[in-house]
């Protein structure tokens, strides 16, 4: 059994970019963490806590799920594991509805036979699809444009479901743009291809790729680029904490927003990257991409008045100076594997 002295978390995709960065901060707060994650797109390297286990394997095989519930009391479980890519998810439907949709239902069921009430969701914005008014709130209509932004809408409409059924309790955590890294550099963000923004921006700086491509200039927008919702990633973790221990406290179960509420548009990001760096950012232009909303922002009033959570970071900045704390360090990316 875990040690009866902490309550003891499953992490799953605890060693992917959000997940680790939640799981140095449980492990801080003294939980017991199991972290179980495929390695498809988590790292070995992410998990640098000691006392934290990681086992390799897949939410969707349910002996190995019975396996660790037996050997772990469990007092809530933070589900993380997805596929993320959006263009993938239209070209490769099925994929996403398979990992994303279809495998966390055993883990769900395995909840229910041990008696784990406890769930929190990594959900995310593109549940909402385009939108119709701004900042962004939780009763916004939710219309998802790709499957990805579907086959997370449906597992919401699944813990609803479970909620009436045997009462299980969860908090989906509707992310907007993650960015940064930890802030002593020691994990960060190593995606493979790449599609989050400020990494590629950094990427260009320093010559990994030639340029950044910005798509679009004539988008009604103050300077014609793109504005988005930039959380920093020690924020999300925060909210994942904040999230788990409401539900252990007997909250009930809760859709949320995790933004800051501010918008930065990408020029800004590439303008605020050469004043961290020192460095030009090469540029070029491109058309716009199908499917890019001219904005999207969060309204996080609730995540603070349900969750007692708001961001700390609201500016490129902060989330700049971290990427680029981690970028340029010397063990930078985790190479061990």
């Amino acid at each position: 059994m875990a040690n009866m002295g902490k309550q003891t978390v499953l992490v799953t995709g605890g060693a992917g970019y959000i997940g680790s960065h939640t799981v140095r901060l449980l492990a801080a707060e003294g939980y017991q963490v199991i972290v179980l994650d495929n390695l498809v797109y988590g790292h070995r390297g992410a998990i640098v806590d000691e006392g934290v286990e990681l086992v390799v394997g897949a939410v969707g095989d349910r002996e190995l799920l019975r396996d660790l519930f037996k050997k772990h009391q469990f007092s809530g479980v933070i589900h993380f594991a997805a596929y993320a890519y959006v263009g993938e998810s239209v070209t490769d439907p099925l994929k996403y509805y398979r990992n994303n949709t279809a495998e966390p239902l055993t883990l769900l069921e395995v909840m229910a036979e041990f008696s784990c009430t406890s769930f929190v969701f990594s959900s995310t914005c593109a549940t909402y699809g385009e939108p119709e008014t701004l900042p962004l709130t939780e009763d916004h209509p939710q219309k998802p444009l790709s499957p990805y932004g579907k086959s997370k809408l449906m597992v919401e409409w699944i813990l609803d479901d479970c909620d009436s059924a045997w009462d299980l309790k969860s908090v989906a955590l509707r992310y907007f743009n993650a960015s940064g890294c930890a802030s002593d550099g020691l994990i960060g963000e190593d995606h493979d291809p790449e599609t989050h923004l400020i990494p590629l921006v950094l990427k260009a700086v320093r010559g990994e790729i030639p340029e950044i491509t910005v798509f679009g200039t004539d988008y009604p927008t103050p300077d014609g680029t793109c504005i988005r919702d930039y959380i920093h990633v020690e924020d999300l973790a925060s909210a994942h904490l904040a999230a788990l221990r409401h539900l252990m406290n007997g909250g009930a179960s809760l859709q949320c927003n995790l933004g800051t509420g501010v918008g930065i548009s990408v020029k800004e990001i590439i303008d605020m990257a050469k004043e961290v760096t020192g460095q030009e950012v090469p540029v070029t232009y491109g058309q716009r991409r199908a499917g890019d909303p001219a904005q999207l922002i969060a309204d996080p009033t609730m995540a603070k008045e349900s969750l007692g959570w708001e961001a700390s970071r609201r500016d490129a900045r902060s989330m700049i100076e971290t990427a680029w704390k981690w970028m340029s360090a010397p063990h930078r990316g985790y190479f061990s594997e």
